[in-house]
């Protein structure tokens, strides 16, 4: 779902949107550029509730040091 918003933003930036985005593609161009701020706040409060998860995080060791031998062998 898509939300109309209004902002103000200074003639000269409104213009080099215009001559250099486009007409039509303003919208998206700004979401592209706001998009991965928005997300990594998601993923950081992910990434976060992950590791309150006392088992899982347990298990995640006990995999992670299970693969330190399946390195361990392989030629340099």
């Amino acid at each position: 779902m898509q939300k109309k918003l209004t902002i103000t933003i200074d003639d000269k930036v409104y213009q080099g949107l215009h001559r250099i985005v486009g007409r039509g593609h303003i919208s998206r161009f700004i979401e592209e550029l706001v998009r991965p701020h928005i997300s990594n706040q998601d993923l950081h409060a992910a990434y976060e509730q992950m590791a309150q998860d006392e088992a899982r995080e347990s298990e995640a060791l006990e995999w992670s040091e299970a693969t330190i031998g399946d390195v361990s062998d392989e030629p340099r």
